[in-house]
Order: structure tokens, then sequence, then C-alpha cells
């Protein structure tokens, strides 16, 4: 099985370390690249879309999983899919869709595997009805460090520290999903503005049980009474009657679009205050007031970023940090301190969007509690970002709120612990079924996990 040394990192490109990159092809192979680890461990990873230092390990070994990319069977009657753990949502959409079925739960981006999906436990627009991904999960082979192969439920220890574990209990070798039934590809959306953070939670605390899927776009650069000023979107899948006549013929086609890739040298300095700052004023003047039912691609919808290949380039060399917390219900005030705070600093950045978490979901390490989540991007060259985003990590973990893992590259280890109160059991758990710590990757490390 051949490896190669490369350069690692994460879709924010920061922090590249070196490791061997193995691509298993058959179960036998991935079986013999962990066996075959080496002192420096081994880590699984899928289509590169962990933000930080998840899928990187520094002088060990990668496996990339995508080379393990079948789909196995489709229950088209029942509504479920047995694939490899390396095939992409992307993958699953092409196949799923012209059967009337669609995966449960999606990022903003289709080109996540299916094991990523598990191990970073992925939550979408929907998570406030549908949970996140595991949720969805019926079972899953999983390979431990021993290169056991283990069939692993819901409702087990195993299964609740695989989901979310980040890829640090096993490698996930297949999964069936229960799917998600629509008539059409196309999605029916609601647009509306908000003024400020207090309109758009009291809009989205009103209504959100309305909806399937529900996100906001927030101007983070805007302060005073405009601070938190947001687009909001919510929808569900169209039905077939809500089409006009001319696509009634091809109710479920899936053509995503694509723009031509960013471009491999963008120039740094492109995003900064000024240039964010008339995208943001452009952005939420452009928005409707007020509509309702527009149809619009689920590709649109969705991943609008997936239409342009390699966007995180737009960043520069530097790269960038993605920075997604939550708080919980009656903790609005920390999420008011903080976008003031964001807003103050004059932090660039463009992609910021909150959602409202449903009920939590059963993984030690699964990221979302009822309540509030924030994410947005940010140059990592901003002078000072470090140290600004450890004192938002201090008043996140204060009031009881967490960080998402999938998309850190920077969290001190000692908050974990107050973000997760499952952490010891997901430590005993990984001491008893890896003890020569098989499994390893720099987040790992980093945080002591």
């Amino acid at each position: 099985m051949p490896a190669e040394t490369v350069s690692v990192t994460g879709w924010g490109r920061t922090a590249p370390t070196t490791a061997r990159l193995i691509r298993p092809r058959t179960y036998e192979e991935a079986v013999t690249a962990v066996r075959d680890s080496g002192a420096r461990g081994s880590i699984p990873r899928g289509l590169g879309r962990a933000y930080g230092d998840a899928a990187q390990n520094a002088g060990g070994a990668v496996l990339d999983m995508t080379g393990l990319d079948q789909i196995h069977a489709i229950d088209v009657a029942g509504g479920s899919v047995l694939c490899d753990a390396g095939v992409s949502l992307h993958h699953l959409m092409e196949a799923l869709l012209p059967l009337g079925w669609f995966v449960p739960v999606t990022p903003g981006t289709r080109y996540v595997t299916v094991g990523g999906a598990i191990g970073a436990d992925i939550h979408g627009k929907n998570h406030h009805v549908s949970g996140s991904f595991s949720r969805h999960v019926v079972s899953l082979e999983l390979l431990t460090a021993d290169g056991t192969v283990r069939t692993v439920r819901p409702g087990t220890d195993l299964f609740d520290a695989t989901a979310g574990g980040m890829g640090l209990t096993g490698v996930i070798l297949t999964a069936t999903l229960r799917l998600q039934p629509v008539a059409t590809t196309l999605m029916s959306v609601d647009t509306e503005r908000a003024t400020d953070l207090d309109d758009l939670m009291a809009r989205l605390t009103a209504t959100d049980h309305r909806y399937r899927y529900s996100v906001a776009w927030i101007d983070l650069l805007a302060r005073g009474t405009a601070t938190g000023r947001a687009v909001l979107t919510r929808g569900d899948h169209a039905p077939l009657a809500a089409l006009p006549a001319r696509a009634r013929s091809a109710p479920l086609s899936f053509r995503p679009a694509r723009l031509p890739a960013a471009p491999a040298y963008v120039p740094e300095g492109l995003l900064t205050r000024r240039t964010v700052g008339l995208f943001n004023e452009l952005w939420y003047r452009r928005a409707p007031r007020a509509r309702r039912g527009e149809l619009q691609r689920l590709s649109a919808f969705f991943h609008p970023l997936d239409g342009v290949p390699h966007w995180n380039r737009v960043y520069g060399r530097g790269g960038f940090v993605q920075y997604q917390f939550v708080v919980g219900h009656g903790r609005e005030e920390t999420l008011r301190r903080i976008v003031g705070r964001i807003a103050r600093r004059r932090c660039p950045s463009f992609l910021a969007v909150l959602k409202r978490f449903g009920d939590a979901d059963p993984g030690w390490l699964s990221f979302p509690v009822p309540g509030w989540t924030l994410a947005l991007d940010i140059p990592a060259n901003l002078p000072g970002l470090g140290a600004f985003l450890d004192e938002l990590d201090a008043e996140v973990a204060a009031a009881g709120g967490r960080v998402y893992l999938a998309k850190d590259s920077r969290l001190r280890p000692d908050l974990l612990t107050s973000m997760y109160p499952r952490l010891d059991d997901f430590r005993a758990l990984r001491a008893e079924l890896d003890p020569r710590g098989v499994f390893v990757s720099d987040l790992a490390r980093r945080l002591t996990l």
C-alpha cells in the first residue's frame, strides 16, 4: 500500500504539519494501515473540510479514507442507505435524490464524507428539528486500535464516544443511515431582514417551529443600533404542486452549478475591514425586507459556497480561523455581549451565521446543546486575534457554552472540561480501547483528548 510524505492542513489553511498519507482501497488495507501506524499513530481523514487540525497528525500517519467510497444498498421503500465511510454527501445526493430521498442533515458543504460527518457529528440548518447527523445513524462498522472491526449501534458507550469523537475511537468503515423523503430538489424559501440582534432572536424564537431549515447571516461589522443586523433565511423542501409547469417533468433533477475556482494565489490584504464592510452593506441592502415562497435550487439554499471551488483561498496564504460557539437558552446576554465585542473589534468577517439548536445529541463530544450558535470566519493574520478569541472562549465557558472541535485550531485545553462534561468518560474509554495511542491527531495532542 503506497504512502507519501505530505504537508497536511485543515480547510482554514493554518498550522500545516507533515505526515505519511496512506490511501487504503479495501477494508483489509485499512486494517493493515492501522496495525502499521508506528510510534506517532494515525488519524482517519475524509475530504479535509475540518477547519483546524482535527485530521492532521504531525510525524505520524494520516489515513485518506476517500478510496472507500461505495454505496452498497439503498432501501428505496424504507428510506435508508448502507455505504462506505468515504462516500461524500455529494455522491449520496447524486444517488438518492432521483429516488426521492435526501440526506437527513447537511452542513454548509456537501463535500464531506459520511465518516467525517459522524466523527464531527455535523449539524445543519435543521438541528432544531432533526438534531445532528449521528442521530440518523442506524449502525456503523468501526475498525478499532486492535485491528478488530466492530458493529456499533446507538445507545452504547462506544457509539456515543464515536459520534463527535473526531476519529479518535477508530476508523469508521461503513454506516447505515436513515433518510429524509423529498418530492423535489427545489426549496420553498422565506427571506426577511432583521434590524438588530434582538429583532433577529425574537423572530427566530417566535417562528422557527414553522420551518424545517433556518439560518441567519449576520453583519458583524454593523455597530450601534444596527449591531447584529441580519438576513434571515428559512424554508422547506418544495412540494411538487409548488413547481412551475416546466419544472414538473423532472422534479428530482440535481445539477449543482459551479463557478471558476478561486485563484491559487490571492493577494494579501484582500479582506480588510473596508472591503468586508462594503460587502456586508451591499449584502444586507440587496436582501428583501420580506419575501415568501421563493423557489431556490437545493444546492443554492444549502451549499452556496460549493459553487466556488477552493473558496478558502480568498483569505490568502495566512488562511483563516473559523470560530463557532454555542450558549444555552437563557444566556442571550452572553451572545449579545460577544456580538458587540466582535463588532467593536471590527473583525472583518463576511461569513457569519447564527442558528438555534434543538435538543442535545448523545455524543460525549457532540457540539450542539439547546441554545444559540454563532459561527464566523476571520483572517488568521488579524493582529491580536489569538488573545481576543481566548477572551471569548472564557466568556463562552463561563456561560456553560462550548466551542466546536471540528472547527477549532487554537482552543486552550484548560477550558475543555467545563465545555464538555463527558470529557473524562471519553478519555477513559479511549484509554481502555486504545492503550497504545494508535489513534491520535494534532487536535488530540493540543487538547489532551
